[in-house]
């Protein structure tokens, strides 16, 4: 994250099993309850499979396996009625450039991705002085945090939407 953009930053931040993650409302799409999948064959084991949202096909990647989490247990299964949210990212962005072409949903290069998370907590307006642009916390790996902030006393981590969903895409 450059010092120009911690400036004026808004962020959807959520949780994905004890970790508080935030994401730029910029790549937000829509938040929608959490979506029983369609398991793809041959598919790793960080895709949980595809959703029909609208018409349009959309790949659903687990939050707590993009992130290499341990699993909650036991692990949340949309079939048995599980909790929590799916949020469709937009991928293709200005920023996002380097990650080819392929249209995953969405038009123009822009790809749509779902990603799971236990809750959604709040959005945030942030300044420089709210975040800083520290590559994160012990745990989880640097090179998909943006920035760490606080909310209410408690840390959270920017992610970096590309690193961490790019290469989904492309496997």
């Amino acid at each position: 994250m450059t010092e120009g953009s911690l400036v004026s930053a808004r962020l959807l931040v959520f949780r994905v099993g004890t970790l508080v993650c935030a994401v730029d409302v910029d790549h937000v799409r829509e938040i929608l309850p959490r979506l029983p999948t369609t398991r793809i064959p041959g598919a790793p084991p960080v895709v949980a499979g595809l959703v029909n949202v609208r018409g349009t096909l959309v790949t659903v990647v687990e939050g707590w396996r993009a992130l290499g989490l341990p699993p909650l247990s036991p692990t949340p299964s949309p079939e048995a009625g599980a909790t929590g949210s799916t949020i469709i990212l937009e991928l293709g962005k200005a920023e996002d450039a380097g990650n080819g072409g392929h249209a995953a949903g969405g038009g123009g290069g822009r790809k749509l991705i779902g990603f799971t998370v236990d809750e959604v907590m709040d959005m945030l307006s942030v300044g420089e002085t709210t975040l800083e642009d520290r590559k994160g916390l012990p745990g989880v790996d640097p090179t998909l945090v943006r920035a760490v902030g606080r909310r209410n006393g408690e840390l959270f981590i920017v992610l970096d939407v590309a690193a961490l969903l790019g290469p989904i895409l492309t496997s």
